[in-house]
């Protein structure tokens, strides 16, 4: 594997396209929230909705959307998801020049992104297994991981500089732009994309065959389980996590931004990182090593103390978690791509994503409770001793099947 190498134009589009909508999202990460309270005038209660409803429900709209992208080509696909999302989100600062903004508007606009997104990626996946040689899966993946690392870094602060100087919905023009761009960079790939070759009519069955196929594959089903439980604990805790930063600790907004944006430039040296790593140590062990370092952190969180001593400690903390998340995520990304049979890459992913958006709404929900009886301190402390089970889950050893051939007759 040669790290530096390219991988072609065609790559180099979608690669493109990926960076601008990534950096669209994240700058415009936290913009309906700030609309709600700032412009609506929303309380907890309705912000909290906002934040959970609208996903939760865009991820059910999803569902079968899987099976129907394993039956299109993937590309008209993503620029439609794309366009879909433009369209949405650029109804919200035409609402707001006309004075007509609702929250009923947001929640619904929520709703649709989520889904696009989710429908989006499955699309994606499929299309990068097609389009990227299966020995050079690892680099593509590292390089969308590190462009997303340096995004989440770089976006959040530019978009919340953004709302306050320009205006509360620049960073939603500015979101809803991007996916415009990355809809014209997709468009932009040459090369034909051949039909699937799935001709059975979709059934209501074939809307559960991505979670059977995780669940009976013998490799992916522990990193399923494993990912679903450390992502909804690590997630779930990040509302306790502010208000411990925020409300009980006195940290000004800048700082509790600072905190987090500054460690994503590990996940951007940890990305780049895991190609030399898999080279010397082999796929499995790095997969299991960076898997169950990332569960050592969270604990950490609980003893956060004040002062500028905090920050620095916050950030150390959430350094360590980001820099082994960026490694596992690339080589879980290319092994997952690897297993999933050409005619179900997209259910499968959308499987995926799908149980991951439920998971981190069930634990945003339950720790929320769980932090009204026992303080955000200790919820945090009882979600890092659960995260530290999560290893647990991890395969011991590499049980990779034969590899599936590429077209495997439809269940449907």
């Amino acid at each position: 594997m040669v790290r530096g190498r390219s991988l072609g134009p065609r790559f180099r589009w979608l690669w493109s396209a990926y960076a601008v909508s990534a950096f669209g999202t994240w700058l415009g990460f936290g913009a309906f929230p700030l609309l709600a309270i700032l412009v609506l005038h929303a309380g907890p209660l309705a912000v909290s909705a906002l934040a959970a409803v609208g996903p939760a429900v865009g991820a059910l709209v999803a569902v079968p959307l899987g099976p129907w992208v394993d039956r299109r080509r993937k590309r008209p696909v993503m620029v439609g998801m794309d366009l879909v999302r433009f369209a949405s989100l650029v109804s919200v600062p035409a609402a707001y020049a006309l004075g007509l903004l609702s929250f009923a508007q947001l929640l619904v606009v929520s709703v649709i992104v989520a889904a696009a997104d989710i429908t989006f990626t499955s699309a994606s996946g499929a299309f990068l297994k097609g389009l990227v040689p299966p020995e050079d899966l690892l680099l593509a993946n590292g390089r969308f991981e590190s462009t997303n690392w340096t995004a989440t870094a770089l976006g959040p602060p530019l978009g919340g500089a953004a709302f306050a100087v320009l205006g509360p919905v620049t960073s939603v023009v500015a979101n809803a732009v991007s996916f415009l761009l990355s809809a014209l960079g997709i468009r932009a790939i040459k090369g034909d994309e051949p039909h699937p070759r799935v001709t059975a009519p979709l059934r209501a069955r074939d809307l559960a065959d991505g979670w059977r196929f995780l669940l009976t594959h013998p490799g992916l089903r522990p990193l399923f389980c494993n990912v679903l439980l450390f992502n909804g604990l690590i997630m779930g805790t990040e509302p306790l996590l502010a208000v411990l930063m925020l409300k009980d600790l006195g940290f000004a907004p800048w700082q509790y931004g600072l905190a987090f944006a500054v460690p994503c430039l590990g996940g951007l040296a940890g990305s780049r990182l895991t190609p030399r790593l898999v080279e010397r140590f082999g796929r499995h062990p790095v997969l299991v090593t960076a898997g169950a370092a990332r569960a050592c952190w969270l604990l950490a969180l609980a003893f956060l103390p004040d002062g500028a001593g905090g920050l620095a400690y916050v950030m150390v903390v959430e350094l360590g978690l980001i820099v082994c998340c960026s490694v596992f995520n690339p080589v879980l990304a290319t092994y997952r791509l690897e297993q999933l049979p050409a005619d179900r890459v997209a259910r499968t992913l959308s499987a995926w994503s799908v149980s991951t958006k439920a998971a981190i709404a069930t634990m945003t929900a339950l720790w929320g409770v769980l932090a009204g009886f026992t303080g955000s301190r200790v919820a945090i402390g009882i979600a890092g001793v659960l995260v530290l089970a999560t290893p647990f889950l991890l395969p011991r050893r590499d049980r990779t099947p034969a590899q599936p051939s590429q077209t495997v007759p439809s269940t449907g």
